[in-house]
């Protein structure tokens, strides 16, 4: 097989494993926010501070805002990586046809040998890009994670920096 196909096969567990940490990462930061905050609300009791309105009322506009930007986000990837797919997809359908008339029309040994070898080639290509279908899910999870990931550690540093 060809080295120049080689790293796509690798490439889709590299971003998964990304988006795994990244998960990993946001769980745990939300984990102590929640804890944080539901601490504070406990504390607040019927009537809390000025400052626990706040943080309260920020808790809701921080999901709504993280949700939208996450949800735009996965719109634009999808939109982007759909059309790359498609048009590389196409081109590699009409280049394995290509390569296979040429494999069927081949008149000497030599022809049909030259052939057969551009058309395992065009097959290969095909298969390359059958192959980033999973990366392609990946970097959707990845744009749709991002907002909400950065939200989540941040609110988890900065309440941390408030209880100390």
């Amino acid at each position: 097989m060809n080295s120049r196909f080689t790293p796509r096969y690798f490439n889709p567990l590299l971003v998964w494993t990304n988006v795994a940490l990244k998960t990993h990462e946001m769980l745990l930061s939300s984990g102590s926010v929640i804890q944080m905050r539901t601490e504070r609300m406990a504390l607040a009791g019927l009537v809390p501070s000025a400052a626990d309105v706040a943080e309260f009322e920020l808790m809701g506009h921080e999901k709504l805002a993280a949700a939208s930007q996450s949800t735009a986000a996965i719109a634009s990837q999808l939109q982007l990586s759909s059309q790359a797919m498609l048009q590389r997809t196409i081109r590699h359908w009409f280049g394995s046809a290509s390569a296979f008339l040429g494999l069927v029309t081949s008149v000497t040994p030599a022809q049909a040998a030259a052939n057969s070898h551009e058309w395992l080639q065009a097959n290969a290509r095909a298969a390359a890009t059958a192959t980033q279908l999973s990366t392609v899910g990946a970097r959707v999870v990845q744009r749709g994670l991002k907002p909400i990931h950065a939200k989540a550690t941040a609110n988890a540093r900065r309440l941390a920096a408030y209880e100390s």
